[in-house]
């Protein structure tokens, strides 16, 4: 080889060299959150539902298939979501409501405030819904807390305004978009419609957001998720969210724009997600993968290799932490609290070529705080093991939910003893044995429970073990309940027991 080729090489190398080094010292990351948000995109095979923004972002990125939320309701999700630990681990145990106070523990080391020790300024732009202020601060922070959060959650003219002025910067920087939509709006919004999809749609009395454009649907043309019930009122509920979800992806379409005019679209590590399932039958606040699975992308400006392809590794929400810590390079010793998620930064190189040990994990414990319903669970690629510690009490129905066309229209049905069309009974949704396993290569619908057939036996035990330990090692109060009680202070301070209350009649 030539002198003159040698030295280009070189020089070349070292071009690379410099632009990684550049991109690294410059890292910056946006976070994009959904509320209640599912599948209902091009990118995941919605015929019907326009998402052209949240296409062209998944064709830059990484899909997940196998993503879940380890929480299914919306304070202890996204709490887990800045911490990397579970709802149990935390403190944010139910939604955080100043009449209520569910709030994070104070010694809880968050995402926002590791990274401001490390140099990297933050900020949050709409629905925060975690407390203490001391554990999740932003050093920008423009939320329902300082603002009307139809304004910063559902007006995407405002919200993109308020990017812009964050993004006028230079130094590395973690922004949190935390849109509202679609969450539902009948509960405090009536006015507005079920998904407040009337919100500054140019009707009377409804204002205008610029930078929206309403798309509407017909009721008969939609195509209706499995677990959701096949009546008109159902789908009328349903185009109502669509329409909702028309003004969440053109906002992610101007912040993606902002992102870009602020010079930073080739140094931002952009990350979408939603909180928990939708708020439909069997969806949030379940532990079903009606309610925990997740649309999931990453885009990644270094690492484009697997750019508009797919990954079937299980992901957790509480990878979220790790994946961003190691995209700064910040150590994961700094939350001080051993994290039991990973960075999902390798899978944007190559798919792992084990994934028989993968398993994600489920705690809920609180939605509303009149919901008192704990569920433990373990999702591998193939089983679900479904612990309902609470299993004695009828499965509980949030406000907002209890409200809306679906739910009022199956109550009225069942009452007059009408077909619900829907593949289960209000009865059976909402008696639920204590444990529930299913094979989920064989039961997508989570059906038919095998916890107690004896050719299960073997595979029951094998995950209900794994879900003990992962209590365990997160510090679960519930580890022993329902029918032990933890005794792990005085005598039992160094040999911590279940110990068994006979309360099984």
């Amino acid at each position: 080889m030539k002198w003159s080729s040698v030295i280009s090489l070189l020089l070349l190398s070292n071009l690379k060299l410099l632009e990684c080094r550049k991109i690294t010292k410059k890292a910056n990351a946006l976070l994009i959150l959904a509320d209640d948000g599912g599948f209902e995109m091009g990118a995941y095979r919605n015929r019907i539902c326009q998402t052209p923004n949240l296409d062209k972002l998944a064709k830059k990125s990484l899909i997940f298939n196998n993503a879940y939320t380890s929480v299914s309701s919306c304070s202890p999700s996204r709490s887990a979501l800045l911490t990397g630990m579970p709802a149990h681990q935390t403190g944010m145990y139910g939604l955080h409501q100043g009449i209520h106070h569910f709030n994070s523990f104070d010694r809880i080391q968050s995402l926002p405030k590791t990274l401001k020790r490390n140099g990297v300024r933050t900020g949050i732009i709409g629905k925060k819904h975690v407390g203490p202020k001391s554990v999740y601060q932003f050093d920008y922070e423009q939320t329902e807390e300082n603002n009307s959060i139809l304004q910063v959650g559902r007006n995407i003219t405002h919200i993109k305004l308020l990017a812009r002025e964050f993004l006028n910067n230079t130094e590395p920087f973690f922004l949190y978009i935390a849109f509202h939509d679609p969450h539902r709006c009948g509960h405090t919004n009536p006015e507005y419609g079920e998904f407040c999809e009337k919100f500054g749609n140019g009707d009377t009395g409804m204002g205008t957001i610029p930078d929206w454009h309403p798309i509407y649907y017909q009721a008969d043309q939609i195509d209706l998720p499995y677990f959701v019930p096949d009546t008109p009122k159902a789908r009328k509920d349903m185009v109502a969210q669509y329409t909702t979800i028309s003004r969440l992806d053109q906002g992610v379409g101007v912040i993606l724009d902002e992102l870009k005019k602020s010079g930073h679209l080739d140094d931002t590590l952009i990350i979408y997600s939603s909180d928990n399932g939708i708020p439909f039958p069997n969806g949030r606040t379940n532990a079903y993968d009606s309610g925990i699975a997740e649309p999931m992308f990453i885009s990644s400006p270094v690492t484009t290799d697997r750019h508009n392809q797919v990954t079937y590794s299980l992901t957790s929400l509480l990878d979220i932490v790790p994946t961003l810590l190691d995209w700064y390079g910040i150590d994961s010793n700094e939350i001080k609290t051993p994290l039991t998620g990973k960075s999902l930064l390798p899978l944007l190189k190559n798919e792992p070529t084990n994934t028989t040990t993968e398993a994600v994990y489920v705690s809920h414990t609180i939605h509303e705080v009149t919901m008192y319903y704990p569920m433990r669970a373990i999702r591998t690629h193939r089983y679900k093991l479904i612990h309902n510690i609470n299993y004695y009490a009828p499965f509980p129905i949030d406000q907002d939910f209890y409200l809306s066309l679906t739910f009022q229209d199956m109550l009225n049905r069942t009452r007059n003893h009408q077909p619900l069309n829907w593949f289960k009974t209000l009865r059976s949704y909402y008696e639920r044995p204590e444990w529930e396993l299913y094979d989920l290569k064989l039961d997508a619908g989570e059906l038919n429970n095998l916890a107690g057939k004896p050719s299960y036996k073997k595979i029951f035990k094998e995950l209900q073990e794994k879900l003990y330990n992962w209590q365990k090692e997160t510090n679960d109060p519930w580890l022993c309940a329902p029918h032990s009680i933890l005794e792990d202070a005085g005598e039992f301070q160094d040999n911590p027991q279940c110990m068994g209350l006979d309360n099984v009649f």
